[in-house]
């Protein structure tokens, strides 16, 4: 592929489409502009998995309440998050400690104290997703009109076939 340009996927699709470099955005990473972005199977693996854990509601709360309160004990996790069993927390945090995104810590003192907080990793993750946050804070409103919009005219659309 080289310098020619760069390679986007179209929704999973195997087949590439080539964009001229004059089309291509530069992408900084780490402080650094590249005029391209490699089709790296192993990187768009770790993608595909990161997003599919971030997009697990769970994670996403978990990681903004550690964000916001630094070390926190299990049981306060829970009640931070709120509506999440101690079974699902218990999976999404060993997931996110598996990941490196959270590190574990286990007080040897009875009961047995465990707390959890953000590594650096976690942290630089937060911040990556904070912008989806931000974007949906701010066009909450237009994605409801929409959703509005769509349900009244699926029902116009499905009246108008019945009648």
């Amino acid at each position: 592929m080289g310098k020619k340009g760069i390679v986007a996927r179209s929704a999973g699709k195997k087949a590439a489409k080539h964009v001229s470099e004059r089309a291509a955005k530069k992408v900084v990473a780490k402080g650094r502009p590249r005029d391209v972005v490699e089709n790296d199977p192993k990187v768009e693996a770790l993608v595909r998995e990161i997003i599919a854990r971030v997009a697990d509601k769970w994670t996403m709360l978990v990681l903004e309440v550690l964000e916001e309160h630094g070390v926190v004990r299990f049981t306060r996790l829970g009640e931070r998050v709120g509506g999440v069993s101690q079974k699902m927390l218990t999976k999404t945090v060993r997931q996110m400690e598996r990941d490196g995104l959270v590190r574990r810590t286990v007080h040897p003192v009875i009961p047995p104290r465990v707390e959890y907080e953000l590594t650096a990793l976690g942290s630089s993750l937060s911040e990556a997703f904070c912008g989806v946050w931000v974007w949906a804070e701010t066009h909450g409103e237009e994605i409801e009109r929409a959703r509005v919009a769509f349900e009244r005219d699926a029902v116009k659309r499905r009246d108008s076939t019945e009648g």
